[in-house]
């Protein structure tokens, strides 16, 4: 080989050389691991309605995502990150490389909440601690919602009084960043899927509103959650309803007195000033005092007719109740009660 020969076969080396080093460089830098957190699996990145890419780079440094943020910087403009901010909650896996962190933001990737509204949310307080607890929603945002007259009449047919009645029992998913609107249009659609043509038609027959109707099935469903008893208690309240007898729902004095754990209700929570005290005033309370399930609903929708005005629990505590037509027979059934409260020491 010559040495004009040689002197191009190295220069020809030197070059893929290079080129294979820069290929190495980048395979390194782009394509292997780039996350490496420490004591656990996978991290949260939140992007609220509001951030910017700054805002977005500037999270991702405070939580020592990445190791090398300049490169990150860079590569995230190449790729167009910072033209594509979508809010939401994106989970981080430990050993993702920069790319699949740009792509899982970029593309909108995000990992959705879950909201589980059950009968552990006793009433609208609850809610917006719920509520605010796992979404990027403020309480005041909440509030505004629950207090906006126009849109409860429109989507709900309800006022801010009785707007606790809008929220269907069950689990949802939604984007952590969700905005207010957003949020009352999911709960409007559910309401509305729910209180479709057949219930509202049941409850306008029966001569009540579906409002009506679900604060029916909220007491109802406090007190028993056999459907056949629900059926039977919701005949005792919409007969005293409809004799302009005072309910006198034990579980009302509960959700007035927050004493929602309370086995047990005594004489002096009677005395509560509250519109929620049925003892002291007659028709129904403003609103709801819990989420209704649709078992409730649609046992109060289909309610038991009957003559009995009175129930009280069994003593066995089954969940069944003792009915009856008049206050001495009442009372009996009331007093066998008691004494089985009294004989297991449940004073409250």
């Amino acid at each position: 080989m010559t040495k004009k020969k040689r002197s191009g076969f190295l220069k020809t080396l030197l070059t893929v050389a290079i080129v294979l080093a820069m290929l190495v460089y980048i395979y390194l830098k782009f394509f292997t691991a780039s996350v490496h957190l420490k004591d656990k699996n996978y991290t949260y990145i939140f992007i609220d309605r509001e951030d910017t890419f700054e805002d977005v780079l500037r999270d991702i440094n405070a939580e020592k995502i990445i190791e090398n943020e300049e490169t990150f910087d860079w590569l995230a403009k190449k790729m167009e990150l910072d033209q594509n901010i979508h809010p939401g909650r994106y989970r981080i896996i430990n050993g993702m490389t920069m790319r699949q962190i740009i792509n899982l933001l970029k593309y909108n990737k995000q990992e959705k909440v879950k909201l589980t509204f059950n009968s552990q949310i006793h009433d609208l307080n609850e809610f917006i601690e719920y509520t605010d607890d796992k979404l990027d929603l403020t309480d005041s945002e909440i509030e505004d919602l629950l207090e906006d007259e126009k849109k409860l009449n429109e989507y709900f047919g309800l006022d801010p009084d009785n707007s606790f009645a809008m929220i269907i029992p069950g689990v949802i998913e939604v984007s952590w960043a969700i905005s207010p609107e957003e949020f009352m249009v999911i709960l409007k659609d559910r309401y509305q899927k729910f209180w479709g043509p057949q219930r509202v038609g049941q409850s306008q027959k029966l001569g009540f509103s579906p409002a009506e109707i679900t604060t029916i099935a909220s007491i109802v469903q406090s007190e028993s959650s056999i459907e056949s008893e629900q059926e039977k208690i919701a005949g005792v309240y919409i007969n005293r309803l409809k004799m302009n007898m005072p309910l006198q729902a034990d579980p009302t004095l509960k959700f007035a007195n927050k004493n929602y754990s309370a086995l047990r209700v005594l004489d002096v929570d009677k005395e509560i000033n509250s519109p929620y005290n049925t003892y002291r005033r007659k028709g129904l309370p403003p609103g709801p005092i819990c989420l209704v399930s649709q078992q409730a609903i649609d046992a109060t929708l289909n309610f038991s007719k009957h003559n009995f005005i009175y129930f009280c629990a069994k003593p066995k505590l089954n969940g069944f109740s003792d009915y009856s037509r008049t206050y001495t027979e009442h009372l009996k059934y009331a007093r066998a009660y008691q004494k089985a409260l009294d004989k297991i020491g449940i004073s409250r």
